[in-house]
């Protein structure tokens, strides 16, 4: 003998919850997916920016300090 019975609305809203639970659970599993192959292609980058190396620059030339012109008028 059953205690209760589930009504044709309270079917679809349980069915509405376990497909939006799921959607939730998939969505996240994309997401991480995505954050772990971003964090190794930023890995890479680091390690091949670390990698490079430095070239110097030219001497810079001095500098010359002239007075502005002042007019009036």
């Amino acid at each position: 003998m059953p205690i209760a019975k589930i009504t044709g609305p309270g079917l679809v809203t349980i069915a509405c919850s376990v497909g939006m639970l799921w959607t939730c659970v998939i969505g996240q599993q994309i997401a991480q997916r995505n954050a772990s192959t971003e964090r190794a292609r930023v890995i890479r980058e680091v390690r091949q920016l670390q990698q490079q190396r430095t070239v110097p620059v030219s001497i810079p030339n001095p500098l010359v300090r002239r007075r502005p012109h002042v007019t009036a008028g």
